[in-house]
C-alpha cells in the first residue's frame, strides 16, 4: 500500500523503519515499541507525513518528555519531515508573556494551508494551562494525530498528567506511542500506555480486571491494616499476543548492523570511614524499616538514597550540610579516565557527585575537557554540549550527566565508554541513557563500565534492574542476553 503513495521520504529509511511504517500509517492507533538507536522518532515523523500527503490529517501534537521535546524541534522533524512539505512548528512553552500568548492563539486558531506541529512536553499536562493549550489545538485542528514519545511517562494511571492527557483521546483521530522499553517495572505498566491508544487495545474494561488477569496476588497484613501484595505475574504469553495486535517491536540487533556491547563491573571497596558510616546508616534504615507504624514509600527511598551515597563518598544527616567522606570511587574513576584514550560518559546520580567528578577531571586534563549536563544546566547551553562532544576536533573529551536529565533524545556516539558513577532503580532511565551512545553513528564496541562496591545497596540496585529486564523480555517474547552479567 505504501508504495503506492508519492511521498518523499526526506531521509531513506532503513528497511525495518520501511516494515514499521508500512504495518501502521493507516491505522487508527498503534504502538511504536522500537528500541532506542532504531529511529522510531522517524517513523512516527514518516507516519505523520503520509497521512497528510492522503489528506487524511494536518495536525498533529507530539508529546515527550522535558529533556526530549526541544529535540523533535530542533533536530526530528527538520531532518525527517519533507521540505515539500509546508509546515507551522510551534513549541510549548510554559511562559505566560502576552506575545507568547497571541503567538500560541494564532496557531491554534488561525486556518493554515499546511500541516501545524504542536510540540509540548508531557510535564505541561500537569497542568490546567497546558492541558487547555493541547485540547484547544485538537478541537480546532480535528484532523489530528497525537504522539506520546516514551510513553511510559504515563504508565501512572493516577497521575494527574495521565488523566489529563487520556481526557484529550474523543478530539484525537490518530494516535501513536514511542517507547523502546514499554515495561520499567511490571506488565501493569502497559496497562495505561495501551489505554490511551484505545481503551479497548487489551480487551479489558478496568486496570483491576487486566491486573487481576496478569498479576499473582496475596492478602498481606501490616500493623491494623491489609492489602493486596502483588508477589508475581502469569499468562505473560498471552499478554505478548495482544500486544502484537496493535504494535511492532523492534530490537537492535535484529536491524542495525552496530557493534556489541561489552560490561564491565569495577569493584570499589568502602574505606574504613565509609563503612562505618555505611553500617550504621543501614541498621538505623532497618529498624526505620521494621516499624511497620511509621515505614513509608518516601521513607524506604530516603534511607536507599543515603546508603548510594555514602558508597559514592558523601553523607546527608537530617540536620546539617552535606558531609565528605574519603573514598575509593573518585580516584578509581579517575584511574579509568588515566586508560582511556577517546571521548566519554560519565553518569552519576547525584549532583555534588557531577561537580566533584567534573572538579577532578578538569584539574587532570583541563577545564575544556569536560561539560556537565544536568537540571541546571541551562536550555540553550544543552545542545551547544551535545554538538561539542560530537565534535572529532573540540577538547571535550568527558560528557558529565544525570542520567535523568541527559538520559533522553541525545547522541553521544563519540564516545565508546560509558562509565556509571552510580545507578538508580529506575530501569528507563538506565537503559535510555545506555544508548545515548549505542545507536545508529557508532562504528565501536561500547564499553560500559559499572563502579560497584561489594556488600553494599549498589549490587541490590544492580540486581533490581536485571531482574525488571528479564520480566520485560518474558512479556515481550524476548531472550535476554548479557545484560548486566
Amino acid at each position: 500500500m505504501l508504495e503506492q503513495i508519492d511521498y518523499d521520504f526526506k531521509t531513506q529509511p532503513f528497511n525495518h523503519q520501511r516494515d514499521a511504517l508500512e504495518e501502521s500509517w493507516y491505522k487508527t492507533y498503534h504502538a511504536y515499541f522500537m528500541e532506542m538507536g532504531t529511529g522510531k522518532s522517524k517513523v512516527a515523523i514518516d507516519n505523520i507525513g503520509v497521512l497528510y500527503i492522503e489528506g487524511d490529517l494536518n495536525a498533529a501534537l507530539i508529546v515527550a518528555p522535558k529533556g526530549v521535546y526541544d529535540n523533535w524541534v530542533q533536530g526530528e522533524i527538520p531532518a525527517h519531515l519533507p521540505d515539500t512539505i509546508k509546515r507551522k512548528v510551534m513549541r510549548w512553552t510554559p511562559a505566560t508573556s502576552k506575545r507568547y500568548s497571541e503567538e500560541l492563539d494564532t496557531f491554534i486558531d488561525n486556518p493554515f494551508d499546511g500541516l501545524k506541529l504542536f510540540v509540548m512536553n508531557v510535564e505541561a499536562f500537569s497542568s490546567p494551562r497546558g492541558t487547555r493549550a493541547a485540547g484547544r489545538f485538537l478541537v480546532a485542528n480535528p484532523e489530528n494525530m497525537a504522539v506520546v514519545d516514551e510513553s511510559t511517562t504515563i504508565k501512572n494511571r493516577n497521575a494527574q498528567r495521565t488523566k489529563n492527557l487520556m481526557a484529550l483521546n474523543p478530539y484525537i483521530k490518530y494516535r501513536r506511542i514511542l517507547t523502546g522499553s514499554p515495561i520499567t517495572k511490571s506488565p501493569l505498566d502497559l496497562y495505561s500506555q495501551c489505554r490511551f491508544l484505545d481503551p479497548s487495545s487489551l480487551g479489558f474494561a478496568s486496570f483491576y480486571a487486566f491486573q487481576s488477569r496478569y498479576a499473582i496476588t496475596q492478602k498481606r497484613v501490616m500493623g491494623s491494616r491489609s492489602f493486596q501484595e502483588i508477589t508475581g505475574y502469569r499468562r505473560l504469553d498471552e499478554l505478548n499476543e495482544r500486544l502484537l495486535g496493535f504494535s511492532t517491536r523492534t530490537l537492535k540487533e535484529d536491524c542495525l548492523d552496530l557493534p556489541e556491547k561489552l560490561y564491565i563491573k569495577r569493584r570499589v571497596p568502602l574505606t574504613t570511614e565509609q563503612s562505618r558510616v555505611y553500617d550504621q546508616m543501614k541498621s538505623l534504615a532497618l529498624a526505620h524499616l521494621n516499624d511497620d507504624n511509621i515505614a513509608t514509600t518516601t521513607s524506604v527511598l530516603t534511607q536507599i538514597m543515603r546508603l548510594q551515597q555514602i558508597c559514592c563518598g558523601s553523607f546527608q544527616p537530617d540536620v546539617g550540610d552535606l558531609q565528605e567522606l574519603k573514598n575509593n570511587r573518585l580516584p578509581e574513576l579517575m584511574d579509568i579516565t588515566d586508560e582511556l584514550s577517546g571521548k566519554a560518559i560519565i553518569w552519576a546520580t547525584y549532583t555534588n557527585d557531577l561537580q566533584r567528578i567534573a572538579h577532578a577531571l578538569r584539574d587532570r586534563f583541563g577545564p575544556d575537557s569536560v561539560a556537565t549536563y544536568y537540571g541546571e544546566t541551562p536550555q540553550d547551553r544543552r545542545q551547544e554540549i551535545v554538538e561539542e562532544f560530537q565534535d572529532p576536533d573540540s577538547p571535550l573529551r568527558f560528557f558529565v550527566g544525570q542520567p535523568k536529565t541527559g538520559g533522553y533524545g541525545i547522541t553521544l556516539t563519540a564516545a565508546n565508554t560509558v562509565i556509571y558513577y552510580s545507578n538508580s532503580y529506575d530501569l528507563e532511565i538506565r537503559l535510555q541513557s545506555e544508548d545515548r551512545a549505542h545507536r545508529i553513528g557508532q562504528t565501536k564496541a561500547v564499553t560500559y563500565i559499572d563502579l560497584v562496591s561489594p556488600d553494599t545497596i549498589d549490587e541490590k540496585v544492580l540486581d533490581a534492574l536485571r531482574s525488571k529486564v528479564n520480566l520485560a523480555g518474558k512479556v515481550l517474547g524476548e531472550e535476554v542476553k548479557g545484560w548486566l552479567s
